[in-house]
């Protein structure tokens, strides 16, 4: 699959999806779809589609946020340094739709690597296991299996 942002993604977006994605905003905590959902799939970039975390890889940080131990594939987030708010902090981006995602910080559960990606749900849509294989995501399958 080819991932990329377009105009026409762009235009799709609800305004705070905008406001996250393309302006670098924050959704208020414990606000997010996403926070409390686990049902087993991907999550992807709402903007370019290309696939961010998996399911197995979330967990419940009681941040406020999604949660996730790694990405789907390294390749597909980037990090910057975020020196914003007077905080140092590690940005997350998504590598073909430059979306902002969130921060990734080193106090996740050390079982599951010792990484928390916090992400906001309004950066991303959710593809439920059922649908994936129908929507081109079915090479990510094995990474859903066993999820709680």
């Amino acid at each position: 699959m080819s991932y990329q942002k377009s105009q026409d993604a762009i235009e799709r977006l609800t305004p705070e999806e905008y406001r996250v994605t393309q302006e670098n905003g924050t959704e208020r905590a414990f606000t997010g779809k996403y926070d409390k959902h686990y049902e087993p799939g991907i999550y992807v970039d709402i903007v370019s589609g290309e696939p961010l975390f998996s399911s197995s890889a979330k967990f419940n940080s009681g941040c406020g946020w999604p949660a996730f131990s790694t990405p789907i594939e390294t390749a597909h987030v980037t990090e910057h340094r975020d020196s914003t708010f007077g905080m140092e902090r590690v940005e997350v981006r998504s590598t073909h739709g430059d979306s902002h995602l969130g921060h990734v910080f080193p106090d996740g559960p050390r079982e599951m690597g010792g990484l928390r990606y916090c992400i906001n749900s309004a950066s991303l849509r959710f593809v439920p296991k059922d649908q994936m294989e129908a929507e081109g995501y079915g090479d990510y399958l094995d990474l859903v299996e066993g999820n709680q």
